[in-house]
């Protein structure tokens, strides 16, 4: 099975900003709501944000305002853009595709995406 290629993962201080990408390099999941997701040791996987292949977009509250989703389907990559970074957004940054016949009908439930890159490590130091 195609796998995600996730990328731009780094360390920054609260405040700063990063911005991850997600390559599809098989084009397999363009028509697909994409989601991207995190995970501290010890804690269960968090939906942050998700996209639809049309652009509808849903967020975590806990990032709305800060961080944004994106896609461009000519070059088959997803987008995490990340603002105004704090502490608790440290975490390991997975995308997924939920590459199924229906829509997820919960889009930031780890559990309706069938498809995950390996993750790439963001950290923000106070």
């Amino acid at each position: 099975q195609v796998q995600l290629v996730e990328s731009g993962g780094g360390s920054v201080q609260a405040g700063g900003s990063l911005r991850l990408s997600c390559a599809d390099p098989g084009n397999a999941y363009t028509s697909y709501w994409m989601g991207w997701f995190r995970q501290v040791p010890g804690k269960e996987r968090e939906g942050v944000a998700a996209i639809s292949s049309g652009g509808d977009t849903t967020y975590t509250d806990s990032v709305k305002g800060r961080f944004t989703i994106s896609r461009d389907n000519d070059k088959n990559i997803v987008y995490l853009q990340m603002n105004s970074l704090k502490p608790e957004d440290t975490a390991m940054y997975y995308c997924a595709a939920a590459a199924s016949y229906y829509a997820p009908l919960r889009l930031l439930n780890p559990d309706e995406y069938n498809v995950w890159g390996q993750g790439t490590q963001v950290t923000v130091s106070s």
